[in-house]
C-alpha cells in the first residue's frame, strides 16, 4: 500500500494540489463564459464611463460656449451703456449751450428793450421840459409885453412884423 507519508507529501500538500487542479478545470470549462461576461461588464462600464465622459465634455463645450456669450453680451451692454452716457453728455451740452445763449439773447433783448424805453422816457422829458418852458415862455412874455408895452409903442411893432411877414414866407417856402 502507498500511502501519501511514504512520498513525504503531507495530506496538506496533496489537498492543495488538488485544489488547484480544480481550480484550472473549472477555468478551463468556465473560463470563456467567465471572461466573456467580465469582459462584457467591463465593457459595459467603460462604454457609460465613456458617455459619461463625452456628455461631460458636450456640457463644458455648451457652458464655455454660454459664458463666452454671456461676456460678449455683456461688453456690447458695457459698449451700449458708454455710447449712451456719451450720447447724453453731449445732449446734455448742446442743451447747456442753447439755453446760455438764449439767455443771452434774452438779456440783450431785454437790455435793448430798457435802452429803448429810457429813450423814450427822455425824449418825452425834454418834450415835456420844452412844452414847459413854452408855456412859462410865453405867459412871461404876455406879461412883460402888457406891462411895457403901449398902444403908441405897440405901433411900430406890429408895423414892422407886418412888413418882415414876406420875406419870412418866401424863406420858409424855399
Amino acid at each position: 500500500m502507498v500511502t501519501t507519508f511514504s512520498l513525504g507529501l503531507s495530506p496538506f500538500v496533496q489537498s492543495v494540489f488538488w485544489v488547484f487542479i480544480a481550480f484550472v478545470i473549472f477555468f478551463v470549462i468556465f473560463g470563456k463564459r467567465l471572461w466573456s461576461v467580465v469582459a462584457g461588464m467591463l465593457d459595459a462600464r467603460a462604454n457609460a464611463v465613456r458617455t459619461e465622459l463625452d456628455e461631460a465634455n458636450r456640457l463644458r463645450r455648451e457652458a464655455e460656449e454660454m459664458l463666452k456669450d454671456a461676456r460678449s453680451r455683456r461688453e456690447a451692454a458695457l459698449a451700449e451703456a458708454k455710447s449712451l452716457l456719451e450720447a447724453a453728455k453731449t445732449e446734455a451740452e448742446r442743451i447747456a449751450k442753447e439755453a446760455a445763449s438764449e439767455a443771452e439773447e434774452t438779456a440783450r433783448r431785454r437790455e435793448r428793450m430798457a435802452v429803448e424805453r429810457i429813450a423814450a422816457a427822455e425824449k418825452a422829458a425834454i418834450t415835456e421840459v420844452r412844452i414847459a418852458a413854452t408855456d412859462v415862455a410865453t405867459r412871461v412874455t404876455a406879461e412883460v409885453i402888457r406891462q411895457e408895452l403901449d398902444a403908441a409903442a405897440d405901433a411900430p411893432l406890429v408895423n414892422r412884423a407886418i412888413s418882415a411877414l414876406p420875406a419870412a414866407l418866401t424863406r420858409k417856402v424855399a
